[in-house]
């Protein structure tokens, strides 16, 4: 049996660095969670296959499913959680996501809004298809993907 120590490992999250003493392993969404107290980034199928997007983050810039991401994966990278959008909630795809009443329970939210985000900063005017495949990683269990694929044409003018 191999035992797997705790180690120091340092990344910058939401444009702070952090050190964190855990297992390299650890998925990266529980250190989130866990051990920053950054609760936004949502734990939801843990199929392992990270099915259903509600822990989606940018590490680098670069959407990725924080749940089977190991932290080891996230040393000395940039982190970008729901919270780190913008400081005061007024991202364009958060105002865009009031506007159009998107959310029903929530719960799929941050991980729609950081997969929208990571499309818009890599393209700026998407087509519906674009959209449609940059969105597919995520599932909203209220079926509000009308209201989604409004939203983020809306945000594009913004941005």
């Amino acid at each position: 049996m191999q035992v797997v120590r705790d180690a120091m490992i340092e990344l910058t999250v939401n444009g702070r660095v952090q050190r964190v003493d855990v297992d390299p392993q650890m998925p990266l969404l529980w250190v989130l969670r866990d051990v920053l107290n950054l609760t936004g980034t949502k734990y939801g199928c843990g199929g392992g296959v990270s099915l259903c997007g509600a822990c989606t983050i940018h590490l680098s810039g670069r959407v990725r499913k924080s749940g089977t991401t190991p932290i080891s994966a996230s040393a000395d990278k940039e982190v970008t959680t729901i919270e780190g959008l913008s400081p005061d909630g007024e991202h364009p795809l958060q105002r865009a996501w009031q506007e159009f009443n998107v959310p029903q329970c929530g719960y799929c939210q941050s991980g729609q809004i950081m997969a929208a985000a990571a499309l818009l900063a890599r393209n700026p005017n998407p087509t519906d298809d674009e959209i449609d495949e940059a969105m597919a990683g995520n599932i909203c269990r209220c079926g509000t993907y009308t209201r989604i694929r409004a939203a983020i044409p809306r945000a594009a003018k913004e941005a």
